[in-house]
């Protein structure tokens, strides 16, 4: 498996987490390269009151403690009005509703590209079926390209053919 489908299936268990607990807003963040983001992906949710939001960021905890992975950040447990959960290649925010209208992260990163949690599955088959049909058109078109001289000679053999029967019929 490679990293970058690790990562999808690591951000994919971060966003079931959230779901399970009923995390509202849920949100997908894919950082652009160049924007100067210190990871790849950005998970934003909501939560309707404290016990929520520290209940959401529990079931991230837990969920990705299964999968082998433990975060290297948590900020703001306590407070539960932005918790934030780093794993270094995506961080996972949990906010209060007051607290996400306050920062608007999907504002202050609008370069981002905003994913659904289907993109993160559907991202890998459709990259390789456009590969596999790139491939495809390079083969047939190596093909006849191969096939094209053979093609022309067999014209220009025809062609002198039919002419020497010509001149043979006049000389006749």
């Amino acid at each position: 498996m490679t990293k970058k489908s690790e990562l999808k299936q690591q951000v994919s268990a971060a966003i079931q987490a959230c779901l399970e607990k009923k995390a509202e807003e849920l949100s997908i963040l894919e950082m652009e390269k160049g924007s100067g983001a210190f990871t790849d992906y950005f998970v934003l949710c909501s939560g309707t009151n404290p016990r929520q939001v520290q209940a959401i960021a529990d079931e991230v905890e837990l969920r990705l403690k299964k999968a082998g992975l433990r975060p290297t950040h948590v900020e703001g447990y306590t407070q539960a009005e932005w918790v934030l959960i780093d794993y270094v290649d995506f961080v996972v925010h949990v906010f209060s509703e007051k607290a996400r209208k306050f920062y608007d992260l999907e504002r202050l990163w609008k370069s981002a590209r905003k994913l659904t949690s289907s993109d993160l599955a559907k991202k890998p088959a459709a990259k390789k079926q456009a590969a596999s049909r790139k491939e495809a058109a390079k083969k047939s078109t190596a093909k006849k390209k191969a096939a094209a001289p053979r093609t022309a000679a067999r014209s220009k053999t025809r062609a002198q053919g039919s002419k020497t029967k010509k001149k043979s019929r006049k000389s006749a």
